[in-house]
């Protein structure tokens, strides 16, 4: 965990400011409350990424909240297809793996693994 001081430093061209109101806006969740933030690893990517998103993709703030939902959206699908692609290799028999990995294979243009 690291003090929103040493976050500042850290990522050059991130200002206070900005990030006091990305806290508020609540597209940071650090620990502590104003003041005694502590950041966590994934808070840090979470700023690189909106401090990247606005600074070297030119998105604005406006557009920023949403930007950030889809992109929530995408994380949490690819770890429920995860979980499901875990589930499926550890319960379902070869026979069931074999078929559904047939079926998709000829649905997809990509490589399919279970």
């Amino acid at each position: 965990m690291i003090d929103i001081d040493v976050l500042i430093t850290q990522l050059s061209g991130l200002q206070r400011q900005d990030l006091e109101r990305w806290i508020t806006n609540e597209w940071v969740r650090p620990d502590g409350r104003s003041g005694s933030y502590m950041f966590l690893e994934i808070d840090v990517a979470r700023v690189w990424l909106i401090r990247e998103l606005r600074d070297e993709m030119g998105v604005n703030e406006a557009a920023l909240p949403v930007v950030l939902s889809l992109l929530d959206q995408l994380y949490d699908l690819r770890r429920r297809m995860r979980e499901l692609s875990d589930a499926i290799g550890q319960i379902a028999p070869n026979e069931v793996r074999r078929d559904l990995m047939n079926h998709l294979e000829k649905r997809s243009p990509w490589p399919i693994s279970l």
